[in-house]
């Protein structure tokens, strides 16, 4: 199987290691060189995989590799059922792969209304906007050494994704200069980032126009209420079962969640 390039094969070795939690301390098949590489393996999970998708993370690719792949971001599914509405001040206990790979990460999270075949530019994908909350993302693989072979491997094991846990809106978010806001993420109390948006590319609402040009491309349709993560703000903070994340935006608006196995 280290040998194999075929999508499904690599696919059902990703699932496989998911539904029984087994780490994988290597990576099942032939290296994805490409990101078309990558998309084939998760366009082959997803339809393996068969559950509903709800959302979609944003990641970036490192300055040094958008030549080699062809892009600065890349993207993969977050399911339904890992998506959970912690809006009203819940804290939600969220699963990771205890024995491979796991983060948290402190992300602006839009939620698209009716997208259609509108050709979109950095100013008028707002438009297609319907919400923007804050929330966190759990970046999590069995796969140990996902982020350190780049930013093929990453995407084909659906970009690292885990689960999102979405936080209370910002308000006026229209009217809100995003890029400028505040963000800290604390890991058990004890923050581990803070940053602002102006380090995030062309900033969120560039993720959802990335979004909609990769997906279209894909053949992949964006239904009303789709969530796109549009990208860690603060960094990807490892964390281990146990721990509990907080995400603090614009000093007052908070999102927590804890780690299970």
């Amino acid at each position: 199987m280290a040998s194999t390039s075929d999508p499904n094969i690599v696919a059902q070795a990703f699932l496989a290691a998911r539904a029984k939690k087994t780490p994988l301390t290597v990576y099942p098949g032939a290296i994805p060189q490409t990101m078309a590489g990558a998309y084939a393996i998760q366009d082959a999970a997803i339809a393996l995989d068969g559950r509903r998708i709800g959302g979609w993370k944003v990641g970036r690719i490192a300055a040094d590799l958008v030549d080699r792949y062809g892009g600065n971001r890349l993207t993969g599914p977050i399911f339904s059922d890992e998506i959970v509405d912690a809006g009203a001040g819940q804290v939600p206990a969220m699963p990771v792969y205890a024995a491979g790979f796991a983060a948290a990460e402190a992300e602006v999270l839009l939620c698209f209304g009716e997208v259609g075949t509108h050709d979109y530019d950095l100013s008028s994908v707002r438009d297609c906007i319907a919400d923007v909350r804050t929330g966190i993302e759990i970046a999590s693989s069995p796969f140990i050494e996902i982020n350190r072979h780049g930013p093929a491997v990453t995407a084909s094991d659906y970009g690292n994704n885990k689960g999102l846990i979405l936080g209370p809106s910002i308000p006026d978010w229209r009217e809100t200069d995003l890029i400028v806001m505040p963000v800290e993420m604390a890991i058990d109390g004890e923050t581990v980032g803070a940053a602002t948006m102006e380090a995030m590319l062309d900033g969120p609402f560039g993720s959802a126009l990335f979004l909609i040009r990769t997906l279209r491309a894909r053949g992949i349709a964006i239904t009303p209420g789709t969530w796109v993560s549009a990208g860690a703000i603060t960094g990807i903070h490892e964390i281990r079962p146990g721990q509990r994340a907080e995400a603090v935006f614009d000093g007052k608006i908070r999102v927590s969640c804890s780690i299970t196995g």
